[in-house]
């Protein structure tokens, strides 16, 4: 995937409330407006906001965007909150991914181990970076968004990253905004992947 080749792009976020979710979607829609694309971000909350389920969504493309309804068959799931990165909620997270689509996950683990554990089909790609670990270095709390906005730039190439840079010092100011550069950009350099398994039939 490169830049200013791909029509609509349809992303679905999953986490929690405190972890930046709809700030993550609403930081790559703003990225994606000044880049010149139409672009739309909107949440859908859990019973209970804090600590609370949280999805968010995102579409991208080079037309006018008529859907105004939640995502169920996205090309990209970004699992934010590695509490969700068990067995018991994969089918959830997966449910809908088209096939070629790509899982992006925040994990200490590698890809294959991920795929492996969470016995994910082949014919998804598997992405993680230790986003936690990453805002905590370098912005100085566990807000992993920008920081999966990174990871996004790695397996997708979706924007270049100036505007990325550009939608966090919109969402944030000074030296927060930086931080949370610094930490999108080392996402970037440590993601990991394990890609889409050829399938061959007899």
């Amino acid at each position: 995937m490169k830049w200013g080749d791909v029509p609509l792009i349809e992303i679905r976020w999953h986490g929690r409330g405190g972890q930046g979710v709809w700030s993550g979607s609403a930081v790559l829609a703003y990225a994606a407006i000044k880049a010149g694309k139409y672009a739309q971000s909107f949440p859908q909350f859990g019973p209970e906001r804090l600590g609370g389920p949280v999805t968010a969504f995102n579409r991208i493309d080079d037309e006018p965007i008529v859907e105004r309804g939640p995502i169920y068959e996205p090309d990209i799931v970004i699992v934010i909150d590695p509490s969700l990165v068990k067995p018991r909620y994969v089918s959830s997270l997966i449910e809908g991914l088209k096939p070629g689509g790509k899982l992006l996950v925040n994990s200490e683990g590698d890809p294959s181990s991920i795929r492996s554990q969470l016995s994910i089909p082949d014919e998804f790609e598997v992405w993680s970076v230790d986003a936690t670990t990453i805002a905590l270095e370098e912005i100085g709390r566990a807000s992993p968004n920008t920081t999966m906005l990174g990871l996004l730039l790695a397996a997708t190439n979706l924007l270049p990253i100036e505007y990325l840079e550009e939608g966090i010092r919109w969402r944030w100011s000074g030296d927060v905004a930086q931080k949370n550069i610094n930490a999108l950009k080392r996402a970037m350099k440590e993601a990991s992947v394990d890609r889409v398994k050829e399938v061959i039939r007899a």
